[in-house]
């Protein structure tokens, strides 16, 4: 059985990491629970209203509700990890967060995925008749696909709760320049299974969104060339929102590749808890949800209007 297994104690962490990894993360987890709350909250409140949400409004409150738990779970795991690490490191309690962030993050790439199938299905015109077959059944469909991602995000979760993390702490270490004692904090992760499970529940998704994400940047970039050989002058507004547009996708394409990538090197613990490896992880894992919330304002014109409006208002209440 192929394990990495890792030690730590509490002397091996410098105070300027722990400060640095606490306030670096935590500012875009802030962030993201602030756009994330906020989508939440503009799109549940039509939902409460009795209004019929469009399947792009539906997909983006599940998306921005669950990622609002995501990034409130990271925050805490975060803290729970520097600040009582004898807590967290009981199997128990370690094995909680493992399960639940990689549960999250599981249903947040599915619900990404399907949120860019989405757009790539009314922008993109393929002459292709399983294209146009999806393009009318997606809006009827979509409702039991998100019922299956959340099923499948489960059942490929559940699984890290047995034989894949293995932590434990010794409270007797001796110091020699000492006649003291010190903790430490042990970790095994059986690779092999971590492997094995992270690729069956990720490779889906990550497909779905990378050919999909790919499909409509082609297909933007060759409207903007027509738009742009039609043109007599400077860029008119549509041009320029097309721009924008694949921008933003091809930023969010970068993110969430590296966002997978980040979240299996974190869950495979073969960083030390205390390196520079494992707090970049920490940082990119906490950028993705903030980045997209704050695109998904900014490309969204329901959403940015009513953002001008709430930065409106508020300086009124302070």
């Amino acid at each position: 059985m192929a394990t990495v297994s890792t030690d730590a104690t509490d002397r091996d962490m410098s105070r300027f990491k722990i400060v640095l990894t606490l306030v670096v993360p935590g500012i875009e987890c802030l962030t993201g629970i602030v756009g994330n709350g906020f989508i939440t909250i503009i799109h549940g409140a039509k939902w409460a209203r009795g209004k019929r949400l469009l399947v792009s409004d539906c997909i983006l409150l599940m998306l921005s509700f669950s990622r609002l738990l995501l990034q409130i779970w990271m925050m805490l795991e975060n803290i729970y990890s520097l600040l009582f690490r004898v807590t967290y490191n009981q199997s128990t309690v370690f094995i909680v967060f493992k399960v639940t962030v990689i549960f999250l993050n599981y249903f947040n790439l599915w619900l990404a995925a399907w949120l860019n199938i989405f757009y790539c299905l009314r922008i993109t015109n393929l002459a292709h008749h399983v294209f146009f077959m999806m393009k009318r059944k997606i809006t009827e469909l979509m409702p039991r696909l998100l019922g299956l991602s959340l099923f499948i995000s489960l059942c490929f979760s559940f699984p890290f709760s047995t034989d894949i993390f293995h932590v434990y702490v010794n409270s007797s270490i001796p110091i020699r320049s000492s006649n003291t004692t010190e903790k430490k904090y042990f970790s095994e992760t059986n690779v092999v299974n971590l492997v094995l499970l992270y690729n069956l529940g990720i490779f889906i998704p990550l497909i779905m969104f990378i050919l999909s994400a790919t499909l409509l940047i082609i297909s933007l970039k060759r409207h903007t060339l027509h738009m742009e050989s039609n043109a007599t002058g400077c860029r008119d507004p549509s041009m320029e929102a097309h721009f924008g547009a694949i921008r933003a996708t091809s930023y969010l394409l970068i993110l969430y590749i590296f966002n997978a990538v980040a979240l299996f090197l974190s869950m495979s613990n073969i960083f030390d808890i205390n390196s520079s490896w494992n707090i970049l992880c920490k940082i990119v894992m906490a950028a993705y949800p903030a980045s997209h919330s704050v695109l998904l304002i900014l490309g969204n014109p329901g959403l940015r209007r009513a953002w001008r409006r709430f930065q409106h208002h508020v300086p009124l209440h302070l």
